[in-house]
Parts: structure tokens; sequence; C-alpha cells
């Protein structure tokens, strides 16, 4: 008799011991997990963004001579050769003169190129196959194409009057040219009178 009645104490704290037991691992179980993590996402840095560049416009030059659609007026993409005028009256004849050809000339809008024949080769004046009339180059506004169809003046030396001018300003005369790496006294007699300051 009196083993049945402490049967449901000892079952009542038997249930007792579990319940603390569940409810101190749930506490033990709480305070152990780890701290969240915290993700911080930065945006990239913007990017400059280039201005657009003025695109050149076409030029128009006439050819005259040895082609074989002389008297032309031909119109092409800003920084054509005198190959590309060529190509475009219809190629050489067979009396051009192609040993006075200067085929990788830079041509300019409003200039005339005139291939010689070879029936002229006996005459004292040949007029040479080079853009003319073209006017003259503005040096303070010229691009690297313009200045470099001045004689003497390559890639290098254009830049470096490009970049020269954006430091230092206007030029003002052939003595401000002076100043630019690569030009000497030869260069600047050769192109005095082909440029312009305004």
């Amino acid at each position: 008799m009196e083993n049945n009645r402490t049967s449901p104490i000892v079952t009542l704290v038997a249930f007792a011991v579990i319940v603390i037991g569940i409810i101190i691992g749930g506490v033990l179980l709480f305070m152990s997990r780890p701290e969240p993590t915290e993700i911080t996402i930065n945006p990239p840095l913007p990017t400059a963004t280039l201005s657009p560049t003025s695109t050149p416009e076409p030029i128009t030059v006439y050819i005259t001579g040895e082609v074989n659609e002389p008297q032309s007026t031909i119109t092409l993409p800003f920084g054509s050769r005198v190959s590309d005028v060529v190509e475009q009256a219809g190629g050489f004849t067979e009396n051009a003169n192609l040993d006075l050809v200067n085929v990788a000339g830079i041509v300019r809008d409003g200039d005339q190129i005139h291939v010689p024949s070879i029936l002229d080769e006996e005459t004292e004046e040949v007029t040479a196959p080079t853009p003319s009339g073209g006017g003259v180059i503005f040096v303070n506004t010229a691009t690297s194409e313009e200045l470099q169809t001045l004689p003497g003046i390559g890639e290098s030396t254009a830049q470096a009057i490009i970049g020269y001018r954006e430091e230092n300003g206007a030029f003002t005369s052939l003595e401000d040219l002076d100043n630019v790496p690569g030009i000497g006294p030869s260069t600047l007699e050769n192109i005095a009178d082909l440029v312009s300051f305004d």
C-alpha cells in the first residue's frame, strides 16, 4: 500500500526534472547561438563619363591630271589621304607619273590634287601632286591630323603642340611655337607661310 502512494510522487518528480532539464537546455542553446552577422553592401563608386567628342565634317577636294575621272569634285571622310582621292576618281591612268605622287599625304578640305603625266617630264615645271589651295592651318584650333599636314610635323610633334597650347594657352606667333619640343628654326621657316594664329 505504501509503494502505491509514493509511485506517483516519484513520477511527478522525474517529470519535473525532465521539464527543468529541457528548459535549462533551451536557455543554454539560446545563449550560445552566434551573434547575427551584419552584411553591408557598398555601391560601386561612380565613374566619370567622358564627354562626347565632335565628329569632324567630311571634306571636299578637287582632283585633276592623270586619273580616269579628272576634274572631279570628291567628298571624303575627314583624315582621308591622296590614295583615297585617286581611288574615288577611278584610279591612275597609264600615263600617271607615280614617282611624283605622295599617295600617303593627308588631304584637307578645299585641296586640289594634281597628278602629273610622264609626258610632262621634259617640261621645266611640273605641278606636284600634293594638296594645295586648302588655306592655312589655324594652330590654336587644329587637330592632330591637320597639324601633321604641315611639313616637318609628325604625330608626336603634333601632340606636343596640342599639349603645349592646352597647358600654356593660345599661340600668338612663330616664336611661341619655337618653345614646343621637336620644333626648330628650320621647321619654323618651312611652316611660316602655312600657319595662322587667329
